[in-house]
């Protein structure tokens, strides 16, 4: 039989038993678009993460106080209740004297009801410098960030991000007027902008104050992070092993803080998406080899009811390899329409998903595609063995008597 005959002869097959032509097509197609679907949502987490750290730049170093352990031994002050040294603004001023380090900013972090002509809500306050807003590259829509001051100067002066401007003020003009922040007023200088979510920080709900300030309102002397840029790439090695040093020298030889690279945490959540993605690839594929079950069950079903016709084909000169072909073009053809529309639906799926979160780019990776449809080919290939030598076994006469 030549291949045109046998893939016509498949169509007939498959068109005759529309419902049950439909049920397989059905089980294939939702297991090729749930891989497709997956690996997308898991692929657009990963580029999300990674856009955000890279907006920061990839010349940045983040210093926190306290030391990670690497030795695998227990640290003895854990027992003894000992706690890290802290973070202070004299160390930040230190750090900031070091050549190669461009910007600085100490970050204190905290919630405080702020409130205004009788409103009020509760939002993050983020203690600063002006350095901040290079470091983060953050944007302001209306008057300025906060001023080139000293560490220590408390100046009473406020960034606010867009959401607290539109819920506090409303249409009406935000700059130069007074808020109150936990027991104490600061006048608003600036507006940011319209720039969502920061490494999970809503700044457009967020109020940015001077570092000494916000030690002040929320009474901790303790920096929570202390940011750096340096000039390039090329020094953030070097200037990672200053700061080590500077802070080991100031906090009388105890190595008590960690400095990490930005590009060694992107690496770190890089790599973790890449295999939550694979995984849920893998969990997702599992639907594929209940639908290759669906299609052996189904056609196992279609080799009962078509006995006459097997035995036909037997009677007149078809060999058992031509019978088996048969069955197995018709699980092949089957696998390979079923990939095909299950690709339209998981590529309708993803759209449709990055109309409902336009902020994330959700992107199906090359290999989800190619990954999908093979294996969906494979099983369709696996499962579709049993039947097609069951077919090419069965006896023409008994066959014909449907015995």
């Amino acid at each position: 039989m030549r291949i045109f005959d046998t893939l016509s002869f498949t169509w007939q097959a498959l068109t005759f038993a529309k419902l049950r032509t439909s049920l397989m097509l059905l089980a294939m197609s939702i297991g090729v678009a749930s891989v497709i679907v997956l690996t997308a949502l898991g692929e657009g987490a990963r580029l999300y993460v990674v856009d955000q750290f890279s907006s920061m730049g990839s010349n940045l170093l983040i210093v926190l106080p306290g030391r990670s352990e690497t030795t695998g031994g227990a640290n003895p002050s854990a027992f003894i209740g000992e706690t890290p040294r802290d973070l202070t603004l004299d160390d930040a001023q230190a750090i900031k004297r070091i050549p190669s380090v461009k910007h600085l900013a100490p970050i204190v972090v905290g919630a405080a009801p702020i409130s205004y002509a009788g409103l009020e809500r509760e939002v993050p306050v983020f203690g600063s410098s002006q350095d901040m807003q290079h470091v983060i590259k953050m944007s302001v829509a209306q008057g300025q960030f906060l001023p080139e001051t000293t560490f220590h100067s408390a100046t009473p002066v406020c960034v606010i991000g867009a959401t607290v401007k539109k819920e506090l003020f409303k249409n009406a003009r935000a700059i130069g007027q007074w808020l109150r922040i936990g027991d104490r007023r600061f006048r608003v200088i600036g507006v940011l902008a319209s720039e969502g979510q920061s490494l999970g920080m809503d700044m457009d709900e967020s109020v940015i104050i001077p570092v000494i300030s916000a030690q002040t309102v929320f009474n901790s002397p303790s920096l929570f992070r202390i940011l750096i840029t340096t000039e390039d790439r090329d020094t953030l090695d070097k200037t990672k092993t200053k700061v080590l040093n500077l802070i080991k020298k100031r906090h009388q030889g105890e190595e008590d803080i960690t400095v990490i690279r930005q590009d060694a945490i992107l690496a770190t959540f890089d790599n973790i998406l890449k295999t939550l993605t694979m995984a849920v690839a893998g969990i997702a594929a599992i639907s594929l080899a209940v639908a290759g079950i669906l299609i052996m069950n189904v056609m196992l079903i279609s080799v009962s009811q078509r006995t006459a016709e097997i035995g036909l084909f037997k009677a007149v000169g078809a060999s058992p390899t031509l019978i088996k072909n048969l069955f197995m073009t018709e699980a092949i053809f089957l696998s390979l329409l079923g990939a095909f529309c299950g690709v339209i639906i998981g590529y309708l799926g993803t759209l449709g998903i990055s109309q409902t979160f336009p902020d994330i780019q959700f992107i199906t990776p090359w290999w989800a595609h190619i990954s999908a449809v093979v294996v969906a080919v494979l099983t369709g290939v696996i499962f579709g063995i049993l039947p097609a030598k069951r077919a090419a076994k069965l006896d023409p006469v008994e066959a014909l008597y449907k015995r």
